[in-house]
C-alpha cells in the first residue's frame, strides 16, 4: 500500500494550501497581520509526525498576488471550500491567530459541523460586551487600526511603507519582504464599512472543546476576564497564559507546542 507524501501543495481558487504531515485528525492553521502560512513553521514541524497540517496564506495577503479586499462572507466561504477539500469528510482542529481568530471564529459559527475543536491564540470574546476597554488602550487600538486602514486605501510604495513601519512597531516576527498594505485590508473594512463591513458577525460562543493560549507581556489583552473564567469551566477546554507578547507561538514555540500535543492527546 503506497503511503500518502510527506507534504504537498494544492490549489483552492488561486490559494496556495500546504498540507504536511501525516495522521487521521486534521489540523487547518490561520494567521493574521502582518503574517503568512509560514508564522505556522514551529508548529507544523513539532506537530506534522501525528497530525496532517494544513496551513495557506490569508486572500489578499500573499504579495505576490494581485492586491484584492475579501468580504466576511467571501472569507469564510474560501475557507469553506479549502477544508472541503482537505478534510476527507471528517471535522478539522482550527487553529488561529489575530485576523485568522476573528474569520476562524466566523466560520466555526457558520459551520460547527466541520470543527472538532479550536486552538485561539490571543484573541478571545473581542465582540462581546464583557471585552472592555480603558480609555488608554481604545486610543492605542484606534491610532494602530487607522493607521493601517489608511495604508490600505492609500496603497502603493506609501501605503506599504506606512504598513512595515507599524510591523516594526507592533514586533511582528514576519519577513519584511512579504509584508505590504495589502494586508491591511481589514483594517480598512472595519472602519469604512466597506465590501458589507463586518456586521454581520456572528457573536463567539465555542460549544466545542477550546484551547485559549495569550501573551500575557501586552498593554492590554484581547479577552475579557468574564470570557476566560467561563471558557476555563467548559468540559474539555483550557486557557493559558504564557510569558510572551501577541506571537506567542513565535515567542514561546517549544512551550506553546508542548501544550498544544498534551491538549489534542485528551481533547479529542
Amino acid at each position: 500500500m503506497n503511503q500518502a507524501p510527506d507534504s504537498q501543495q494544492i490549489q483552492v481558487d488561486g490559494i496556495d494550501v500546504y498540507i504536511e504531515g501525516h495522521g487521521h485528525d486534521t489540523i487547518v492553521m490561520i494567521h493574521g497581520w502582518p503574517d503568512t502560512y509560514r508564522l505556522w513553521d514551529e508548529q507544523v514541524a513539532a506537530l506534522k509526525g501525528r497530525y496532517r497540517c494544513v496551513r495557506f496564506t490569508l486572500p489578499g495577503f500573499d504579495i505576490a498576488k494581485p492586491r484584492a479586499a475579501y468580504s466576511l462572507d467571501e472569507t469564510v466561504d474560501l475557507f469553506r471550500r479549502i477544508i472541503d477539500q482537505v478534510s476527507h469528510d471528517h471535522k478539522v482542529t482550527l487553529m488561529l491567530h489575530d485576523w485568522g481568530c476573528v474569520f476562524g471564529y466566523q466560520f466555526y459559527m457558520r459551520h460547527p459541523v466541520m470543527v472538532s475543536r479550536i486552538i485561539g491564540v490571543d484573541i478571545g470574546d473581542v465582540d462581546s460586551d464583557d471585552y472592555v476597554l480603558t480609555a488608554k488602550a481604545k486610543l492605542m487600538v484606534f491610532s494602530y487600526q487607522v493607521w493601517l486602514a489608511a495604508a490600505w486605501r492609500i496603497g502603493g510604495k506609501t501605503g506599504d511603507a506606512m504598513t512595515r513601519s507599524m510591523a516594526r512597531t507592533a514586533k511582528a516576527p514576519g519577513n519584511p519582504a512579504t509584508i505590504s498594505s495589502r494586508m491591511s485590508y481589514p483594517y480598512y473594512i472595519l472602519w469604512a464599512g466597506a465590501h458589507g463591513g463586518y456586521q454581520d458577525a456572528l457573536l463567539f460562543k465555542p460549544a466545542c472543546p477550546m484551547l485559549y493560549i495569550y501573551g500575557k507581556r501586552k498593554p492590554f489583552m484581547f479577552h475579557s476576564p468574564a470570557w476566560l473564567l467561563e471558557l476555563a469551566q467548559h468540559p474539555d477546554s483550557e486557557v493559558l497564559g504564557m510569558d510572551a507578547g501577541h506571537w506567542v507561538m513565535k515567542e514561546q514555540a517549544h512551550a506553546f507546542n508542548e501544550a498544544v500535543i498534551y491538549w489534542l492527546s485528551f481533547s479529542g
